[in-house]
């Protein structure tokens, strides 16, 4: 009995430390969410860094509020997504509502070919903020050979997703730099935070743009440029097909809002408290229980598509 004496006190010690670690992360989250969320304080975004908000896929949802509240503080807007008519709607909203100036660039980011467009439309701006939200997933869950129409699919997933990411930022950041001021707010997702099968494609193609916006920052966060990747859990937008907002699936204003006072404070956000809350939670989960809980979840809806797209 005695030569166990060693073992259960190294076993004793082990635990305690391992409670004390778990309970110093604990406090130090809370104490940071409590500095995030529930301390009041401005938002380190407005037309000090720049005359000028660029953001694409803004005629709906995410983008669109962003675009507001951008111009609520006080910004010039311009706007990039697809539709002419939308942007024209979007843009006079905007401009009549906020009393800014607002431009607007017609492309379909599916493509290449528009960046010498873009360029040449936002030639002479001064552009403090850029938000790169345009973004596009599938049409449901779906096992990756059985994609529909895969290899446009996988361009366009990577075109509209990663390309214009890299490619918007490569046109605005070196007048940032001229000037040492700018913010780059990257939409990823919590998809490419952990990884989601049945939405294989579009879940690495925002892990990218985290991966992105992360070595961004570090690389430019001393020539006064702030990158930030914003990875939400689900928000109510056409995109997520969630119509009806909820607690934990918040309206794009109400996501837009709470994300757009983390800009400053957090390189890397979820930008809803609620969202902050649960990806802690699936952190402290196995990854195995992880993948396979989101399995069984994203199975369940393709399965109720493709009985639905059957009815139709």
């Amino acid at each position: 009995m005695d030569g166990l004496a060693p073992a259960s006190g190294f076993l004793y010690w082990v635990g305690a430390s391992t409670v004390a670690y778990l309970a110093l992360r604990l406090s130090y989250n809370l104490l940071w969410a409590f500095r995030v969320w529930g301390l009041a304080h401005g938002t380190e975004v407005g037309p000090a860094l720049g005359e000028w908000a660029v953001v694409t896929g803004s005629t709906d949802g995410i983008g669109k509020s962003y675009a507001e509240e951008l111009a609520k503080l006080g910004m010039k807007i311009v706007l990039i997504s697809r539709s002419q008519e939308k942007l024209k709607e979007v843009a006079n909203e905007i401009r009549e509502k906020f009393n800014v100036e607002t431009r607007i660039i017609a492309v379909d980011f599916g493509s290449v070919d528009i960046y010498k467009k873009i360029q040449a439309d936002l030639a002479g701006l001064q552009i403090g903020v850029l938000v790169n939200n345009v973004g596009m997933s599938y049409e449901h869950p779906e096992y990756f050979l059985d994609i529909p129409d895969l290899d446009n699919t996988i361009s366009k997933l990577i075109n509209i997703n990663v390309v214009s990411v890299c490619k918007m930022t490569q046109l605005v950041l070196p007048g940032m730099l001229e000037r040492s001021k700018g913010a780059i707010l990257n939409i990823s997702s919590a998809s490419g935070m952990y990884p989601v099968p049945l939405l294989t494609v579009y879940s690495a193609t925002k892990a990218f743009v985290d991966f992105f916006s992360q070595c961004l920052h570090v690389e430019y966060k001393s020539k006064g440029i702030f990158v930030q990747s914003v990875l939400p859990f689900y928000v109510a937008t056409k995109l997520s097909k969630i119509r009806k907002p909820t607690f934990d699936k918040p309206s794009s204003k109400t996501f837009v809002k709470a994300a757009i006072k983390t800009v400053g404070l957090q390189s890397r956000t979820t930008g809803y408290p609620v969202h902050g809350l649960m990806a802690w939670l699936f952190s402290l989960m196995p990854s195995w229980l992880y993948l396979k809980m989101v399995m069984s979840v994203n199975k369940g809806i393709r399965a109720h598509s493709l009985k639905k797209n059957k009815k139709t």
